[in-house]
């Protein structure tokens, strides 16, 4: 199966059952108990983000701001998506048992293409007595067929923990997590998250010998300046707005619950992105948003072998995630480059100029 987009899907939930220190809504003080709120039902949601619409079939990435799988239609949305025939990864801290049991029951044929992220949030797992049933439901996962990934914020506060957690990891799962940058959105630089230098936080956490963690390591502040094809072979979707934005930065293109028979406009962000570094380039990257890079693949950033010879990934998702978008996407000639840059640039210096008569208002509310 060829992958035709990478697309990340926010889902609005903004709470949790955990409290962990580093996540960031907790930083920004953005929990609000808020579950998620579809004002499209499943199938709706199915046929905005369909194979047809869409070009192909597509990566998918289901992340709430809190906890993905606590809202009970997400399930539904889930199983609606796999049965479209995308392939699709769930973030979760893998807590809620229920859920797991009503995912593990759904046929071989979606399990195959479905892969869950881990988030192994150690303390708080001790704190709320979880532990056991975080180990239990990766294995329910693992016997359904399905691939799965665990991973470990590396953050400050689990330092002294490190042995115990090598230990654990190897007792229930034969191997250690994956490991991810704790970051401080709270920064203009997005910043690491942490009171070690750069250096010596990387050399803290090496022991873990993480691909995911030694190549988001090698790109964190590293500002990109090729032209990315974001905006088009990849999407940032809130399912609950329908807004579609370039990615994480850059403009609204267009809301997928609108115009549904007509294709999703797409539009590259080029060389114009106004993040300071492609945080999350473990994924856009390596899945190849920027083509003259060259990266692992996202199979690499995901998978872990067992002391038993066991992989994470299940060999339909290792192939799927082994592409790169460019092998199933056309590239733009350089006329549309430039054009796309000059578009690009005239993005940036309106928002530059708002950014500017927002500064001028707030002066004058503050100062009559």
């Amino acid at each position: 199966m060829r992958l035709k987009k990478f697309i990340d899907c926010y889902i609005p939930t903004e709470t949790c059952n955990l409290r962990c220190q580093y996540c960031y809504i907790t930083q920004q003080r953005k929990f609000d108990s808020k579950l998620a709120q579809f004002e499209h039902d499943p199938k709706e949601i199915r046929n905005a983000l369909s194979v047809k619409r869409l070009g192909g079939v597509c990566l998918l990435n289901f992340c709430a701001g809190g906890e993905t799988l606590l809202g009970e239609e997400v399930i539904d949305v889930i199983k609606e998506l796999l049965e479209e025939g995308h392939y699709l990864m769930v973030v979760t801290n893998g807590t809620l048992s229920a859920r797991f049991d009503q995912i593990v029951k759904f046929p071989p044929a979606l399990l195959e293409r479905l892969f869950i992220k881990f988030s192994f949030h150690y303390l708080e797992l001790l704190r709320t007595g979880l532990m056991d049933s975080f180990f239990e439901n990766i294995e329910k996962v693992r016997r359904a067929g399905s691939s799965f990934t665990v991973e470990i914020t590396a953050a400050d506060e689990l330092i002294p923990h490190i042995e115990d957690i090598k230990r654990i990891s190897m007792d229930k799962l034969g191997v250690i997590p994956h490991l991810t940058i704790a970051r401080d959105d709270r920064t203009r630089m997005i910043e690491i998250l942490s009171d070690l230098s750069f250096e010596d936080y990387k050399k803290t956490w090496s022991d873990f010998e993480s691909d995911l963690f030694d190549f988001k390591a090698s790109i964190f502040y590293e500002k990109r300046k090729e032209f990315c094809y974001a905006g088009d072979w990849s999407l940032y979707i809130n399912l609950a707005t329908g807004s579609v934005r370039q990615c994480y930065c850059g403009k609204q293109l267009d809301n997928i619950y609108k115009d549904i028979e007509n294709p999703i406009h797409t539009e590259a962000i080029g060389g114009h992105c106004s993040l300071p570094h492609c945080y999350n380039g473990h994924a856009f990257l390596t899945l190849g948003s920027i083509p003259e890079l060259v990266t692992p693949t996202y199979a690499q950033m995901r998978d872990r072998v067992d002391k038993r010879g066991r992989h994470w990934l299940q060999p339909t998702m290792r192939a799927f995630m082994e592409q790169k978008l460019q092998e199933n996407n056309e590239e733009y000639s350089q006329l549309q480059k430039e054009k796309q840059n000059l578009k690009g640039a005239l993005f940036a210096a309106g928002e530059k100029f708002k950014k500017i008569l927002r500064s001028i208002k707030n002066t004058i509310r503050r100062d009559p």
